[in-house]
């Protein structure tokens, strides 16, 4: 099916609702806005003096990580359509504003957002001195700290740079998306003709991506002194411009558009596409130029004017350019106490009834929740696909994994004797590179590698094996998750998975890859909730069915968490049942669009977010349907790029004792959380979560919960009878 006739199926004819009448654009949050409101939150706990020292340059850094991405797509996605002349208001849940007056209100919040970054780390430089944590300047080095740098910078450093001067035989080099960069200003000793000063000129070097960016030192009198490999660079650059006076330099980075821009040619396949377009990609426009606070003025407008940027899109920093850059700090510091405390995941056993996982799931359905339960039996159950000779075939879907992933390394052996399919979504952003490497390496080894539907993001986690059991019976068994097949973000990720053999699921499941390799339609997926399929649909119609309940006196109340809220539909949906009488309760992470509390409107909806040492990633759906309870997990958030454009999967949780945990010990435990938690109020502020009595963290419960009277089973890597 092409996307021009699938998008007939995709989204249906939205329904007519009673709002109230208040203005429309007050009904919505803005976006963008609520985005730099989630950054702030996670600034917060930076700045937050009971978290761990070094945790709090690790929140810092993340929020620099975050802060790139979004100018990268969302700044550089309005710069565009500012360019094409496009200069319409946006829809009422995206602030009504045009992209020029989104634009506006963006910049100076993010401006004020980066000013406020550099004051913590400012803040935090005499509390990691305190504990004998340096950051050091170059003059500020002892002499053997200098002689060991040095030493680096001749043996590791001075090989890899290129120092330019700019001039008509040397034009400004390609500077590309997000490199830390030296710009000097420069004047040639030479005497010109009548005794004339030659005039300024451009220097730039580019400091190589492929060295740390922080150079631990020498330790000295117990502290652990670290430079930054720029600082080095600059300590040299008269060597590099010998005949040049260096009149003045400061290190500067360029962010640019990294949006991906695919057009459909049938001579070219989505592997190529893609590769064209990432070559791109570090060469797309220009949308923000950091430079050192102390940059002269000249510098700072030469860089700018050669970047064609406006005013407000250059950023002068007070410490650091690229705050990312202290996560190494964080690592490279080796000093536990000041790090939260190690947490062990529980690892999952098989019941001393079983031979194998396959036994096990034969007998019930297994949930885990991640980090605070391993990962490791994921990485099992698709590992017992490969080793376990009674497995005939496999199909995954891979969204993102980790460069030494066991499950990849799985998958590559089964390719070897079974028949192994996998789904690589190739547009996974800023993972498209290593997942085109992950295609090619599948294929080499015999798997059958697919990229789901053209102009749909393969986003649903599924696994599905098929096994002839020793009763000569052929059944499907099957993982299906909230988050990625990573095994390293499955350790600060919070995640749903389970795992099944339910023939409604994996049946389902079945007709799910079908979908993604043959590009058919099912006339059902149940008891699957399908996007772009049947999801938006269905999920609007769990939210009427709650208000039909109330409307009838019957129990209604949702509870969902999530990581954005912002789908126009859904969310007029809820506004509609709260008015009906429908209590609802949301854990929304991130982007939240939906205006809680308003009197007529929303007065039954609650929005909290919870940002803390894991980084909340489950999507879990509780509807109490009068009494018959049903509960979701899945890939999907709430929202138009989720529900409509791309493939994800939402699964029911069937087992009683599964959906109590997730309802009495998981959901309870965030909204119970008074700690990590942020209330979302009327005009859009976030307040913290009232300590009414005794102190609650959710995470620090489900840790403690984990840690709790482990079993002595059976080991969960006696996956395989055989």
């Amino acid at each position: 099916m092409s996307p021009d006739k699938r998008s007939t199926t995709k989204s249906a004819p939205r329904k007519k609702t009673s709002l109230p009448s208040a203005p429309a654009e007050s009904q919505f949050f803005n976006r963008d806005e609520s985005w730099m409101k989630f950054n702030q939150r996670v600034l917060e706990e930076a700045q937050d003096p009971t978290n761990p020292l070094l945790e709090r340059v690790k929140f810092l850094a993340i929020t620099a990580s975050n802060l790139d991405e979004f100018f990268e797509i969302r700044v550089a996605g309005t710069l565009q359509r500012i360019e094409e002349g496009y200069n319409q208001a946006q829809p009422l849940d995206e602030g009504g504003l045009t992209p020029q007056e989104r634009l506006d209100m963006l910049s100076e919040r993010m401006a004020e957002f980066v000013a406020e970054q550099y004051r913590c780390w400012n803040g935090l430089l005499p509390l990691l001195e305190a504990e004998k944590i340096r950051v050091l300047r170059w003059e500020d080095l002892s002499e053997t700290a200098r002689a060991f740098a040095l030493e680096f910078y001749v043996s590791e450093v001075d090989p890899l740079l290129t120092p330019v001067t700019i001039d008509p035989s040397h034009p400004f080099p390609r500077v590309l998306n997000k490199a830390l960069c030296l710009a000097l200003l420069l004047r040639h000793k030479r005497k010109l003709s009548g005794a004339r000063v030659a005039p300024a000129v451009l220097g730039v070097v580019t400091v190589p991506r492929a060295l740390p960016r922080l150079i631990a030192l020498p330790s000295e009198d117990g502290y652990s002194d670290f430079i930054l490999l720029h600082e080095l660079i600059e300590s040299q650059v008269e060597k590099m411009f010998r005949g040049y006076e260096v009149l003045t330099r400061a290190a500067f980075r360029v962010t640019r558009n990294s949006n991906l821009y695919m057009q459909e040619e049938e001579s070219r396949s989505v592997l190529e596409s893609v590769r064209a377009e990432l070559h791109n990609r570090r060469k797309g426009d220009a949308v923000r130029l950091e430079i050192e606070n102390g940059a002269s003025d000249e510098i700072a407008e030469r860089l700018r004017t050669n970047f064609e940027l406006d005013p407000w899109q250059v950023f002068r920093t007070d410490g650091p350019v690229n705050l990312y850059r202290l996560m190494n700090l964080y690592s490279e510091a080796k000093r536990p106490a000041l790090k939260f405390a190690p947490f062990l995941s529980k690892e999952f056993r098989l019941g001393s009834k079983s031979l194998d996982i396959f036994d096990e799931l034969r007998q019930h359905d297994v949930m885990l929740h991640h980090p605070f339960d391993s990962y490791s039996a994921v990485e099992g159950f698709i590992e017992a696909g490969a080793v376990d000779p009674n497995v005939i075939s496999m199909k995954q879907t891979l969204y993102r994994t980790s460069k030494d992933s066991p499950i990849f390394r799985s998958l590559i052996e089964a390719g070897l004797s079974k028949d192994v399919t996998v789904v690589v979504e190739l547009m996974a952003r800023f993972d498209e590179d290593s997942n085109i490497r992950w295609a090619r390496e599948l294929e080499d080894a015999g798997v059958g590698v697919y990229h789901g539907i053209y102009g749909f993001k393969t986003h649903c986690k599924l696994a599905l094996l098929v096994r002839r059991d020793p009763d000569g019976v052929v059944r499907r068994y099957a993982h299906l998750g909230t988050g990625n097949y990573n095994p390293v973000t499955a350790r600060f990720y919070t995640d749903i998975s389970v795992l099944t053999s339910r023939i409604e699921i994996t049946s389902a499941v079945q007709k799910v890859f079908n979908h993604l390799t043959a590009d058919t339609e099912s006339t059902s997926y149940d008891p699957l909730l399908v996007a772009p399929i049947t999801l938006a649909d269905k999920l609007v119609g769990l939210i009427e069915r709650e208000a039909a309940h109330a409307k009838a006196g019957k129990p209604a109340h949702i509870v969902a968490k999530m990581n954005g809220l912002i789908d126009r539909r859904t969310v007029e949906a809820l506004y509609v049942a709260s008015q009906a009488g429908v209590q609802i309760d949301l854990i929304v992470r991130g982007m939240c669009s939906l205006r809680p509390g308003v009197k007529g409107l929303s007065e039954n909806i609650r929005v909290r977010s919870i940002v803390g040492r894991y980084l909340e990633h489950s999507r879990i759906f509780h509807f109490v349907n009068g009494g018959d309870e049903e509960i979701y997990c899945g890939s999907a958030d709430w929202m138009p790029r989720n529900l409509v454009e791309r493939c994800e999967v939402v699964f029911p949780v069937l087992q009683s004792d599964l959906k109590k945990r997730l309802r009495d010990e998981i959901l309870h435990a965030y909204l119970k959380d008074n700690t990590k938690a942020r209330l979302l109020q009327p005009d859009g502020e976030y307040i913290r979560a009232p300590k009414d009595g005794e102190t609650f963290s959710a995470q620090e419960f489900l840790m403690g919960v984990a840690c709790e009277g482990a079993e002595e089973r059976t080991p969960v890597r006696k996956l395989s009878g055989d």
